[in-house]
């Protein structure tokens, strides 16, 4: 890999229990940092930090290890218990309604950067409290890409820190609901726009089944996604998304400085980005939590990738 395919992100460990149409899943492997570092790593190394507790199972941590995934930056509390999420999906798959949440460990969470860390050139803020992230965006050492994620729950609760936040990253990556609250607009670019605004030239609204819009500057590139026979559970797609979408960034040396200085190759490597996305995502919702990542290979997500690519050129 090059030397810049490098990426470091924060975000939780998590148990999730689940339920959808297709069954039930307890205290399996979840949280966006698990997510994203998985789909990144066909693409990059990771640096992923996060916080656990004595019951997070050590053999996953090194299988991570085994994917080029450093967690020397997880924190595991001895006397702590792991964040748990539980969930449910209806005939929508593309919303879940919380049934609850038990932070734990992840409630007095502050990570604290070592040396190396903060000279990681790409850096994913993953869908955490906005104090951590304006954190960490200043303890970093001039990344050359930054990129976020946000939740319903911050965008109302905390919308003065998400706004110092969003004045400082590159790249925000939401879904539509998100994107309408965030923006207080009705329709899908008038969303985009008023987010542009509001500091990131880069802005990706997943969509679901419908795929994920992406929205540069002026342009616009609408991607389809890949088609599934059968949903299992969307836990986590989005995670997955955005972890394909930076490793693939981050293996082909995109920054903010090519998007200033030639930002047509700019535009035409961040739709390939947005493809691979959306085929990582695809993965993701075949099986309860972090089983179909695990067990997947390049060569499959290079093929969906080339699936999609077919469907939007003539």
């Amino acid at each position: 890999m090059k030397p810049h395919a490098e990426i470091l992100t924060v975000g939780s460990l998590a148990f999730d229990s689940i339920r959808s149409p297709a069954g039930e899943a307890e205290r399996i492997l979840g949280g966006s940092g698990n997510y994203f570092s998985l789909a990144a790593s066909f693409f990059a190394k990771i640096q992923l930090v996060g916080i656990v507790g004595n019951d997070f199972p050590s053999d996953h941590l090194k299988h991570l290890g085994t994917r080029g995934i450093d967690t020397a930056g997880v924190q595991i509390v001895k006397d702590g218990k792991t964040f748990h999420w539980a969930g449910e999906y209806n005939e929508n798959l593309n919303e879940a309604k919380t049934l609850s949440t038990s932070l734990n460990v992840f409630e007095h969470f502050n990570p604290k950067l070592t040396t190396a860390q903060k000279s990681v050139p790409n850096l994913f803020l993953a869908n955490i409290d906005p104090i951590l992230q304006e954190s960490l965006l200043d303890q970093a050492t001039d990344p050359r890409w930054v990129a976020c994620d946000t939740m319903n729950f911050w965008i109302s609760g905390k919308r003065a820190e998400l706004d110092r936040v969003l004045k400082r990253v590159d790249l925000l990556s939401i879904n539509e609901g998100e994107a309408y609250l965030l923006s207080k607009k009705k329709t899908l670019i008038q969303a985009a726009r008023a987010i542009q605004a509001m500091g990131p030239r880069v802005v990706v609204i997943k969509r679901g089944e419908y795929g994920a819009s992406l929205f540069v500057d002026q342009d616009i590139f609408l991607a389809p996604a890949y088609p599934v026979d059968h949903v299992i559970d969307p836990t986590g797609a989005g995670d997955s998304f955005a972890g394909a979408m930076m490793g693939y960034l981050a293996e082909a040396g995109v920054d903010r400085k090519l998007l200033k200085e030639d930002p047509k190759k700019f535009f035409s490597l961040i739709k390939r980005a947005v493809i691979a996305g959306c085929a990582m995502a695809s993965f993701t919702v075949e099986d309860f939590g972090l089983g179909r990542l695990m067990k997947i290979t390049k060569d499959e997500v290079v093929h969906r990738q080339s699936r999609l690519l077919e469907m939007v050129t003539l």
